[in-house]
């Protein structure tokens, strides 16, 4: 698309890059004063910004890392939270003493490099689904991007001719393909799609719809809040709005259950939910089998005994059981009238 770009000529907005490798203000150094012009009480008037801007940076950090490292990935190597919020702390410093956009978590890029690194197993038979092995570990691809963007500078000869048509595509192509497996952007499609075509979810198992609904548009409405004051002059209280999603999914503890929350938070990994199900539903089907063989063995204690006798012979009642639910079934018949009959018959001939 660049090379289309650029052969046909076509009047399209370009990337801005400087021409030369220095500040982009010449009034400016490469270090910047803390203070500067302005009078000493506005290092203390900072503090609540700076305050709102810790909580903003230390979620989003925690969120990328927690996401990339879940359960489902099977990633070998431990985590390191800790070392990784110290680097972006000290970048933080460098960054603002240098007056440079601050280096911080980049949520979608995270996520689309983890999932490029994906190991899924060669399917062998027709229409098997390939299975997902784990992530590839590596340094290599990580240590590539931030060299090839430490490089760029070099080469604002050449990216001045990229359209920004084309980075908002790739842009837009890296947040769509993020997409998939958010259990959000599921519960969001559910409200168009009819109840026969929908797929085999765990919460649409043990979660009425109408609550699945409920709890997606709650989620809706924070998101749309959310946007419109980060866009707003009240963007300085996005990170405090950020926080007070804690307390909005603290009260719908009033609204769902606990195990409706459970299976609605995406606490575990949709596979694992439906393991764990599958688990729990063998459990109950092994129990009532147990139950049926209990049954079973309590049914075949009634023993049916026959006892040796000859042709005619009038069978004796047993006076002296020793188990009142033990049946002789040779008793019970000398005491039918059909049996009385047959006897007297024999006796007279």
């Amino acid at each position: 698309m660049v090379l289309l770009d650029f052969v046909v000529g076509i009047p399209s907005p370009k990337l801005h890059v400087p021409h030369a490798f220095k500040p982009t203000r010449d009034d400016r150094g490469w270090f910047i004063n803390p203070i500067g012009p302005n009078p000493w009480w506005t290092v203390l008037a900072a503090l609540v910004p700076a305050l709102l801007c810790t909580i903003l940076i230390f979620m989003d950090q925690q969120i990328s890392a927690v996401i990339v490292n879940r359960k489902e990935h099977k990633l070998k190597k431990g985590c390191g939270y800790h070392l990784d919020l110290f680097m972006v702390a000290v970048m933080l410093g460098v960054c603002s003493v240098m007056g440079l956009p601050w280096f911080v978590a980049a949520t979608v890029l995270s996520i689309t490099h983890v999932n490029s690194l994906k190991v899924e197993s060669d399917c062998s038979a027709p229409g098997e689904q390939p299975k997902f092995l784990g992530i590839r570990e590596q340094r290599v691809t990580g240590l590539l991007i931030f060299v090839l963007m430490g490089c760029s500078v070099f080469f604002t000869s050449v990216l001045k001719f990229i359209p920004m048509p084309v980075l908002y595509g790739v842009f837009l192509y890296m947040g769509v393909s993020s997409l998939r497996g958010i259990q959000f952007f599921d519960r969001l499609k559910l409200f168009w799609m009819p109840a026969k075509h929908q797929p085999d979810f765990i919460y649409l198992r043990h979660v009425p719809l109408r609550k699945v609904h409920f709890f997606t548009a709650i989620q809706l409405i924070c998101l749309v809040l959310l946007w419109t004051i980060k866009v707003s002059r009240a963007a300085i209280i996005f990170p405090l709005m950020v926080l007070a999603l804690v307390f909005v999914r603290k009260a719908m503890d009033l609204c769902f259950s606990k195990r409706e929350l459970s299976f609605l938070d995406d606490l575990m990994p949709e596979r694992k939910k439906k393991l764990d199900d599958g688990r729990n539903e063998a459990g109950e089907e092994e129990e009532e089998s147990q139950k049926a063989m209990e049954a079973a063995a309590a049914a075949s204690s009634v023993q049916l005994s026959v006892g040796k006798t000859s042709d005619l012979e009038i069978p004796k009642q047993s006076g002296d059981r020793t188990d009142p639910s033990e049946i002789i079934i040779l008793d019970e018949m000398s005491q039918t009238p059909v049996w009385k009959a047959l006897t007297l018959k024999t006796e007279t001939v």
